[in-house]
């Protein structure tokens, strides 16, 4: 049995998942998950029946880890060898920029692309404040840093990155310089062109 199962469809967030796992060098099973029928023990794993899943099959028994930042994390810290979890100097720029990627930015491109609109005076009560504010944030730290943490690229650039590379592919951000660069580092590590070709040509089959 392999260290991981896990559960993705390769048009979702669980493209996110396969290239931490690649980072992280973790060996995985790869389960697809069919949107209209969903195997049970995905359910039983995590009955939001939302993709990506793992399920790390651990010495002590099986462990579910679900939404892709929190398995960004789980994977740095159960992977050490990997040298992706911040080291001390690191944890506050890490922590701060994976959870802003998960909170702010996810909901400003959401509520964008649904068309909500914050009214106005009322900015203070939602995550994100606005489009534009959460757009010029990112883009100011990317823009001043080769990744999340500095100089070297940690776990966090993988669900930062993420969020960046999607954005761009479908319009949810606009293309910046500071996020061209940004992704265009990324896209070309090792880790990220081997996950990336699994879900393409998953994708390629699918679509046949």
């Amino acid at each position: 049995m392999a260290e991981y199962t896990f559960y993705t469809h390769p048009m979702s967030r669980g493209q996110i998942a396969r290239w931490a796992l690649h980072e992280a060098g973790a060996d995985y099973e790869a389960v697809l998950v069919d949107w209209a029928a969903k195997p049970a023990e995905f359910t039983d794993a995590n009955p939001m029946g939302k993709v990506p899943t793992i399920v790390h099959h651990a010495l002590g028994g099986d462990r579910v880890v679900t939404e892709g930042a929190a398995i960004c994390a789980y994977l740095a810290d159960a992977h050490p060898g990997a040298d992706l979890a911040p080291r001390e100097s690191e944890r506050a720029d890490y922590y701060r920029w994976l959870f802003f990627a998960a909170g702010p930015v996810e909901q400003a491109v959401v509520a964008r692309s649904m068309g909500w609109e914050v009214p106005e005076g009322r900015e203070g009560m939602v995550g994100f404040g606005s489009f534009d504010r959460t757009v010029d944030t990112l883009a100011g730290h990317v823009g001043s840093h080769d990744y999340v943490c500095g100089e070297r690229f940690t776990m966090a650039d993988v669900y930062v990155g993420a969020q960046v590379n999607w954005g761009l592919a479908f319009g949810s951000l606009p293309k910046r310089p500071e996020f061209e660069a940004y992704s265009a580092r990324l896209t070309a590590r090792p880790a990220y062109l081997a996950a990336k070709a699994i879900d393409d040509k998953l994708i390629a089959e699918m679509q046949k």
